[in-house]
C-alpha cells in the first residue's frame, strides 16, 4: 500500500469521528432546545385548582360580596395562577372590608407579592406591622400580621391590611415557610396541592378586617387543598350545582 492511500485511510476514521461529534453537538442543542420550550411552557401555564375561586360564596355569614376586578397588567405581574378580588359588605351594619386571595402552583412567583412591598409600591406609606392572632367562627386560632398605611395629603387616606398565607395547607404568617431553596424549583407535575395562596384582607377600620377574618377564613381553607390534598369546596359545589339543575 502506498504512502497516500495509507494517509487516506487513517484520516477516514478521524474525519468519522469529527462528523460524529458535530452531529452529536447539534444534537444536544437540538434537543435542549425543545425541552426548554417545553419547560417554558409547562412553567407559564397556569395551574388550575380543583374547585374554581370564581365559584368562592358571595354571601359569607353576615357579608354579601361584590367582585372588584384587577387590571390584566397588574395579574401578569403578580403572576398568579388563581385569584379573587372581592369588597365584603355587612347587612349588619356599615362594615366593609376588601379581600383579595391569591394562589400560585409556583411558590416562589409570590415572593416579593407582600403588604410592605406592594403598598408603598402603590404610594401608600407604611406606619407600622404587628403580629396578631384571630381566631375563626369554629375556633381555630390562626396567625397573621397586621399592616397600617397611609397616603399623605391631598389624599390623606388609611388603610389597615391583615395579611396571612395558606402552604399546603397550613395556616402562617411568615413568608420564610417557603423562601427556601426547595420552594424555588418550579412545578413540573403542576401539582395543585403544592401551592402558597395569600390571603389580605384590607379596611379603613382593624375591627372590620377582624370581623370578616373571623368568619372567611374558614371557607377559603375549603377551596385549597389541606395538607392531605384534600378540597373540601368540592363537595357542597358539587351538591350546589346539583340542586340547580
Amino acid at each position: 500500500m502506498s504512502r497516500a492511500m495509507r494517509l487516506a485511510a487513517g484520516a477516514a476514521p478521524t474525519v468519522f469521528i469529527w462528523f460524529l461529534a458535530l452531529f452529536l453537538l447539534i444534537s444536544a442543542g437540538i434537543t435542549y432546545r425543545v425541552l426548554a420550550a417545553h419547560h417554558r411552557v409547562v412553567v407559564e401555564t397556569p395551574v388550575e385548582l380543583p374547585v374554581s375561586l370564581d365559584a368562592f360564596p358571595e354571601r359569607v355569614g353576615q357579608w354579601v360580596g361584590e367582585d372588584v376586578p384587577i387590571p390584566v397588567s397588574i395579574q401578569e405581574v403578580a403572576g398568579n395562577d388563581a385569584f379573587l378580588n372581592r369588597s365584603y359588605r355587612s347587612r349588619l351594619n356599615d362594615q366593609w372590608a376588601n379581600v383579595y386571595i391569591a394562589y400560585t402552583a409556583r411558590p416562589r412567583t409570590m415572593l416579593g407579592h407582600r403588604p410592605r412591598v406592594c403598598y408603598p409600591g402603590g404610594g401608600w406609606i407604611h406606619d407600622g406591622t404587628q403580629q396578631a392572632q384571630v381566631t375563626s367562627d369554629v375556633g381555630r386560632e390562626f396567625p397573621c400580621l397586621i399592616h397600617r398605611f397611609h397616603r399623605p395629603a391631598p389624599d390623606n387616606e388609611e388603610t389597615v391590611v391583615l395579611n396571612f398565607y395558606i402552604v399546603n395547607g397550613r395556616l402562617t404568617s411568615d413568608d420564610r415557610n417557603f423562601s427556601g431553596v426547595l420552594w424555588r424549583t418550579p412545578n413540573i407535575d403542576g401539582d395543585p396541592a403544592r401551592y402558597v395562596a395569600q390571603v389580605q384582607i384590607s379596611s379603613m377600620f382593624e375591627n372590620s378586617i377582624r370581623a370578616v377574618a373571623k368568619e372567611i377564613v374558614e371557607p377559603i381553607l375549603d377551596f385549597f387543598p389541606d395538607e392531605n390534598g384534600k378540597v373540601r369546596a368540592i363537595e357542597y359545589v358539587e351538591s350546589s350545582m346539583g340542586v340547580q339543575q
